[in-house]
């Protein structure tokens, strides 16, 4: 395995992580008059920076933003939010296989086959 994709796999859990604690945070405060929900972005930035190499992946961060204000100001879409937390438990869960099978071919390489 190259030296950037575990790297990028592991800072894209770490956004996932921030994600999944943010929707958990929306969820928990949908009945909280005038709240606004809380987004998380890194895509963008994670993807750039694989560009330049293993420097700029480390330094990239998952960033916390406020969301967009909507046409009902201070309403929270739970349907929404519960959509969020499935989707990116289902992309960690994704990155988690894909982490495991690379370490099983190197675990095969170092064992000889065996």
């Amino acid at each position: 395995m190259d030296p950037i994709t575990p790297l990028l796999i592991a800072k894209a859990l770490d956004g996932l992580h921030a994600r999944q604690k943010v929707t958990a945070e929306n969820i928990a405060n949908a009945g909280t008059p005038q709240y606004r929900p809380l987004t998380v972005s890194f895509e963008a930035n994670l993807k750039a920076a694989a560009a330049q190499g293993t420097d700029a992946i480390a330094a990239v961060a998952p960033r916390t933003h406020l969301a967009p204000e909507t046409a009902i100001p201070g309403e929270l879409r739970l349907d929404l939010e519960i959509a969020t937390a499935a989707q990116t438990s289902m992309r960690y869960g994704a990155l988690l296989d894909l982490l495991g099978r690379q370490l099983a071919l190197h675990r095969a390489v170092v064992s000889g086959g065996r």
